[in-house]
């Protein structure tokens, strides 16, 4: 009996010391100055139509933004791909094909990285005229 609790004790103060040793570690953290960009009346015949989001690592590991997955083929994006430092900014670039679109539009791109906040959402929308 004495010899179960005392392997008990031992897998509890265990778990406890590596789960403190986790909230301890530093990690990134991603923030967006903005989440959300109104085009407002953007003409289809003038084509594309981009807007750059900028992010901040306000954690203290460096951020990698590890993909950026629009929902629709008519968004595309492009971003820092280097590392960005404690208190560093990125970019997010988000780019729009109003072609064949006409009305309003509401986008989301999903934005992973290794920050402790998982995926950032960024959302674009307007209306083509």
């Amino acid at each position: 009996m004495k010899r179960s609790i005392i392997i008990l004790m031992t897998v509890l103060l265990t778990t406890l010391m590596v789960n403190a040793q986790d909230a301890a570690a530093p990690a990134a953290v991603i923030v967006a100055e903005e989440e959300v960009f109104d085009f407002k009346d953007i003409k289809e015949v003038e084509g594309t139509v981009t807007h750059t989001f900028v992010v901040q690592n306000t954690g203290d590991a460096p951020l990698v933004i590890t993909k950026v997955l629009p929902t629709c083929g008519c968004t595309s994006p492009d971003w820092t791909k280097d590392p960005i430092a404690k208190g560093g900014k990125g970019e997010i670039k988000v780019t729009f094909d109003p072609n064949g679109r006409p009305g309003p539009f509401n986008k989301t791109v999903n934005v992973f990285s290794n920050g402790k906040r998982g995926a950032l959402v960024l959302i674009i929308k307007g209306n083509v005229t």
